[in-house]
């Protein structure tokens, strides 16, 4: 089950540290502390199959994320990932379209985990 968005205030900040990070499969290492939101745009089945530990789960295409936009701080740090890198691409297009600043695509799930160093868990 997901938690609320809302339970995830304050716990994860994303700060980039791409230096040093080359191209390939290497993916940048992400320190995270507790201000960043943590957000999942897959589908629940697939957040209920494996998600990264602390993600509140808001469907990108089932509606969820764009109903929950709206109720989102536009200046609270948030990253956002789903499966392949696809709609998490999307859904921060969406949120720099509505004043959102603060926000990373962390790609796939694989990427986010690699990057992140947060446990995919179910």
């Amino acid at each position: 089950m997901f938690r609320p968005l809302a339970a995830l205030a304050g716990s994860l900040v994303v700060l980039a540290s791409i230096a040093g990070c080359s191209t390939g499969d290497a993916s940048p290492e992400i320190e995270l502390t507790a201000d960043t939101i943590l957000i999942d745009v897959r589908t629940p089945a697939e957040y209920d199959a494996g998600h990264l530990e602390g993600a509140t789960l808001l469907d990108l295409n089932g509606g969820e994320f764009a109903a929950a936009l709206p109720t989102l701080d536009p200046n609270a740090e948030y990253a956002v990932y789903c499966k392949s890198g696809n709609r998490s691409g999307q859904a921060v297009a969406l949120m720099e379209e509505a004043g959102f600043e603060n926000i990373i695509d962390l790609g796939s799930i694989g990427e986010a985990e690699a990057s992140t160093q947060i446990e995919v868990v179910q």
